[in-house]
């Protein structure tokens, strides 16, 4: 058994191992995320949830509660990202995939730490590090899915999550692509568009968080002479 292996089975806090804890950043992540949308929508006044982009909340009155938002969820999906790397049998393009998922958690940091332009006034440097690291993130995170989907279905432990992945990540493509080619720039209602975006792809994040945390919560400490019953994995990520 690989040293990354034997730690990530061994005890920190409670029941909770490396792989555990690092599953919990994965779930919290999204909730926060969500919270934060909430929180901060309900207590804007003539704030839109079907209008309105999620980031225009920076500039309503809690608008730093959408920002706290952002900024959480791109860490501790930085910090999944690591555990999930030690956690599943890599096929081809397995290490990619998770790179591209780094990029996606870190694509939501500069979402939050740059506010978007107000719509009128002139544009700022804030405003585009801001657009375009929407305008990327969002098409990493299924392009990361699709890139780990392989390796999910060669490994028993993950195997059920590969159909739910690979409907995500279309879904997901499908949905930008939509906008990008026939939805006009001044939808209507961009905020509800951006909302069920954002929560499908946050929704395959808290997914696999959730099953990391079970195969993790499942898994026994290692004992003396364990790794001679557990043959060396070969790995082409």
């Amino acid at each position: 058994m690989k040293s990354s292996e034997v730690l990530g089975k061994k005890p920190v806090t409670g029941l909770l191992n490396v792989n555990g804890l690092t599953a919990l950043a994965g779930i919290t992540g999204p909730a926060i995320l969500l919270i934060a949308d909430l929180v901060g929508a309900v207590s804007a006044e003539h704030y839109s949830f079907v209008q309105h982009s999620i980031s225009f909340l920076a500039w309503m009155p809690m608008g730093w509660i959408q920002t706290i938002g952002f900024l959480a969820i791109g860490l501790l999906v930085e910090i999944f990202a690591a555990g999930l790397f030690f956690n599943i049998r890599r096929a081809r393009g397995f290490s990619f995939g998770i790179a591209l998922l780094v990029c996606f958690g870190f694509g939501l940091l500069l979402i939050g730490a740059f506010h978007t332009d107000i719509p009128g006034r002139p544009g700022t440097v804030d405003g585009a590090i801001h657009g375009a690291a929407a305008n990327t993130a969002f098409w990493l995170l299924p392009a990361a899915t699709l890139f780990i989907a392989p390796s999910l279905k060669n490994d028993r432990r993950w195997q059920s999550l590969f159909p739910y992945s690979i409907a995500i990540a279309g879904f997901a493509l499908i949905w930008i692509i939509i906008y990008r080619v026939w939805l006009p720039p001044n939808l209507s209602w961009f905020g509800l568009y951006e909302r069920i975006l954002v929560t499908i792809e946050v929704l395959w994040v808290e997914m696999m968080a959730i099953w990391q945390l079970r195969l993790s919560l499942k898994a026994k400490p290692p004992v003396a002479g364990e790794s001679a019953r557990f043959p060396a994995i070969k790995h082409y990520g």
